[in-house]
């Protein structure tokens, strides 16, 4: 069982874990993150994370399973719920102009209304204070202080994602053991609390010291950190590891759809945006028709939007439809290759 990150410091969270190098591999949902992906990242000598959204509690169980008959070292990453309201009128204008889009997907949008619900949150939680997990990490929003401490009670270390200071200094007040300090360039979506709210566009560098100027607590720094120089400046500036998604997303072990890892790697494709056009939550993605006809439209609205667009990106994605599937992708997508997760985790590390 873990030592409370209070006693961990002066070792670090990802050393007192047993890690070789300072890479976490990102908690991607939807599917990039199997059992494989986070498997390769511990025989790497890192850290890999499940990604416990958009699952059931039996998926995840199932999950945590199959990770654990392989390696004693991961962690896994639950969305806090913290809903973002749809106007209904709103919300039918956007099935509106989704239409003819289902409709060449055989989705029928005709009686859609807004569904909202909290991933199965309760469940989730007791399946990891019932089966503890070496670290779980939240995004989204912040837990209550009673939830991170029976995740603590259980033997877990918890980490809190946070995109400002802020968030930092909320993230203190509930006693969790670290921070992941998300930057605006991280691929997918933004872990903010205030998902109304615009995103800032601070370095990834500044944002790191805006944090450490509010506490002491370890942190690990995501978003664009995709090279090895990348990684190198992000453990200069103070953290203790660096997260890393996108580059791993054409990996051999990523489940990223076919359709999903060519867009990535489609020379024609470039720039991305952050946009609420899939979930109605703000993500970042490459550019492609559908972001081109419904971005400056989408409203705001998670997870309503989320339940809306999925038919529709998921047959586009069996189609090989590149222009109509969510191709989340941080600003180092480029550097994205089709190897081994181990092999590429290791070059980040300057093996």
């Amino acid at each position: 069982m873990p030592l409370p990150g209070a006693r961990l410091h002066a070792r670090g969270l990802l050393q007192a874990l047993g890690a070789e190098i300072p890479l976490v591999a990102a908690p991607m949902a939807g599917g990039p993150s199997t059992p494989q992906l986070v498997v390769a990242a511990a025989r790497a000598g890192g850290l890999g994370f499940l990604a416990g959204g958009y699952k059931t509690a039996g998926q995840l169980a199932e999950q945590i399973s199959e990770v654990r008959r392989l390696t004693s070292r991961f962690g896994v990453n639950l969305f806090v719920p913290n809903a973002v309201p749809v106007e209904r009128a709103a919300f039918i204008a956007y099935c509106g102009l989704l239409g003819e889009l289902a409709a060449k997907y055989g989705v029928d949008l005709g009686n859609a209304e807004p569904a909202e619900d909290d991933d199965n949150w309760d469940t989730k939680i007791a399946v990891l204070v019932g089966d503890p997990v070496p670290v779980v990490s939240f995004t989204f929003g912040l837990p209550t202080r009673d939830v991170v401490h029976r995740l603590q009670e259980a033997g877990s270390l918890v980490m809190q994602t946070v995109t400002n200071a802020a968030e930092a200094r909320q993230a203190v007040s509930v006693g969790v053991d670290g921070l992941i300090v998300q930057g605006s360039l991280a691929g997918g979506h933004s872990g903010t609390f205030t998902p109304d709210a615009p995103i800032r566009d601070t370095p990834l560098v500044q944002l790191l010291a805006d944090v450490r100027a509010q506490t002491e607590l370890p942190i690990w720094a995501a978003g664009g950190l995709s090279t090895p120089r990348a990684v190198r400046e992000a453990l200069a500036a103070g953290a203790e590891a660096a997260v890393v998604g996108t580059v791993l997303l054409r990996s051999e072990e990523s489940g990223a759809s076919a359709t999903y890892k060519a867009a990535l790697a489609d020379p024609a494709r470039t720039g991305t945006v952050m946009t609420t056009a899939f979930s109605g939550r703000p993500a970042r993605a490459l550019r492609n028709e559908f972001v081109e006809r419904f971005h400056a439209v989408a409203p705001l609205g998670y997870p309503a939007l989320h339940h809306l667009t999925s038919p529709i990106r998921k047959a586009a994605a069996a189609a090989g439809d590149q222009e109509n599937i969510n191709i989340w992708a941080g600003a180092g997508y480029r550097d994205a290759s089709n190897e081994s997760a181990s092999v590429i985790l290791r070059r980040l590390g300057g093996r």
